[in-house]
């Protein structure tokens, strides 16, 4: 009985440090993002797609639309993205949940994401791919 408790007590330790770890990852990266100009900057990564295919993909934009967002330009966000928010959202409840791992020991309910409601967030995304690449007008306004 013993083991069992003290294994648990190391992992909920590991638990916290390994949330603890996330937060400082994801805002490192946030800082990253918004001090370094990514259309300027050579050392962000492009996307693979639209590398190889000159599409753009549903991700396509993110890191330049969250430069601007940090800059206060949110219009200009949602140029590069029209989805930003959710992943904005996403992104931010991920981050509360871990700092509620990290003071209590146990972060939010992850019962919102259900997979009817990831596969049709999946077909939303898939849609949008589809539409921003669309030659015509409005989605012409959904690429970038």
């Amino acid at each position: 009985m013993t083991s069992v408790k003290s294994f648990l007590v190391k992992s909920a330790a590991a638990e916290r440090v390994l949330a603890a770890a996330g937060i400082l990852a994801a805002t490192t990266g946030a800082f990253v993002i918004g001090y370094f100009n990514p259309t300027t900057a050579g050392f962000f990564p492009v996307c693979p797609l639209h590398a190889v295919t000159g599409l753009n993909c549903p991700g396509c934009g993110l890191t330049r639309g969250f430069h601007v967002l940090f800059h206060g330009d949110v219009l200009g966000a949602l140029h590069f993205n029209a989805f930003l928010p959710v992943y904005l959202f996403v992104g931010i409840y991920f981050l509360v949940s871990l700092s509620l791992i990290v003071v209590r020991g146990r972060g939010l309910s992850f019962n919102i994401f259900k997979p009817h409601l990831l596969w049709g967030f999946l077909i939303v995304l898939i849609i949008f791919g589809i539409m921003r690449n669309l030659p015509f007008y409005p989605f012409t306004i959904l690429a970038i």
